[in-house]
């Protein structure tokens, strides 16, 4: 797998190195650096999230602890789509990611990886990922794997989030796929409570990654992304954080309705509170024109989002 580095050339301005005509590019010698630039394209902190919700209703759709051998082959098989669904994510916005200080020190933007290598890569851990789920589990499972690396990557990457102020809300369906598809790998069928922790997840990333969105705005401005705090005004985009943290709060709840104890509700009810009361707090200051802090919202919602599940999982066992 190829690597290209830049090469300093002589520069007697003192500007930042450049690379000549028809230089060919330098092989880096470091393999820990070439697997680090490699794991970094599967972006792991999304798939560790990704993966705190997918236990939990594996074990709800179980009522108690499945088969180790079928969590560990959900795990791995969930862990390689989503980490093939952000290679190709990556791949795909290639373009726009040199563009914004948060992304343009990513392998593609850098030029530590070749667009070609992270393509194949992309597309050989998708391949594996629903190959595992077909073998091994069942094929809604499967299915629902391939539908949501096929959604984030076309219809999210490819056209919603460059073209529509509602690209977050549209994209969410991905984010919650995995509870789905934890679910069906244990019982291969959906119901009424997979769907309400769909629900969860799915309002969730409103008022998750709207503060995220608001801290670089100017970023996404510059790529050109049509992301909701560019184009909307601070108040807009603060009435919908807190109008998705009350239904991403009342959705955990109608999870409690369905059947779960007070061991989910409970814990579930507090941290839905300091979740309400941050969203809240960060449209009031707003309104009174103070510094708004959007990424204390943004970390306490996955505090919120991990407590939630743990109360699941803990549901499930007792």
């Amino acid at each position: 797998m190829s690597m290209i580095t830049e090469r300093p050339v002589s520069n007697p301005a003192g500007q930042p190195p450049v690379r000549t005509a028809g230089e060919t590019p330098a092989r880096p010698r470091d393999l820990r650096a070439v697997v680090a630039a490699y794991v970094t394209l599967t972006k792991p902190r999304i798939v560790e999230l990704l993966l705190v919700t997918t236990v939990p209703a594996m074990m709800l759709a179980d009522g108690g602890l499945p088969s180790l051998w079928l969590v560990a082959v959900v795990l791995v098989g969930g862990s390689l789509a989503a980490g093939a669904a952000s290679v190709l994510n990556c791949y795909i916005d290639r373009d726009i990611d040199q563009l914004m200080r948060r992304t343009k020190r990513r392998p593609l933007p850098a030029h530590t990886v070749t667009p070609r290598n992270a393509l194949v890569f992309g597309l050989v851990l998708a391949v594996v990922s629903v190959a595992l789920m077909a073998v091994f589990t069942n094929l809604l499972a499967a299915g629902l794997t391939l539908a949501a690396i096929v959604y984030y990557d076309v219809v999210y990457t490819l056209w919603l989030k460059r073209t529509t102020t509602a690209n977050t809300f549209w994209g969410g369906a991905c984010g919650a796929a995995p509870v789905l598809i934890g679910w069906a790998a244990v019982t291969g069928s959906l119901s009424p409570v997979a769907w309400a922790l769909f629900g969860v997840v799915f309002f969730w990333q409103m008022p998750h990654f709207y503060p995220l969105a608001m801290k670089y705005k100017d970023d996404y401005a510059r790529a050109g992304i049509p992301m909701l705090p560019v184009v909307a005004s601070v108040r807009r985009v603060n009435a919908e954080i807190v109008l998705f943290a009350w239904l991403t709060v009342l959705t955990s709840l109608a999870v409690w309705a369905l059947g779960l104890s007070a061991v989910y509700g409970v814990p579930t009810l507090v941290v839905g509170a300091i979740f309400l009361a941050e969203a809240h707090r960060l449209a009031g200051r707003a309104r009174r024109g103070e510094p708004v802090k959007p990424m204390r919202l943004f970390h306490w919602s996955t505090s919120y989002l991990t407590i939630v599940f743990a109360a699941a999982a803990l549901d499930a066992l007792l």
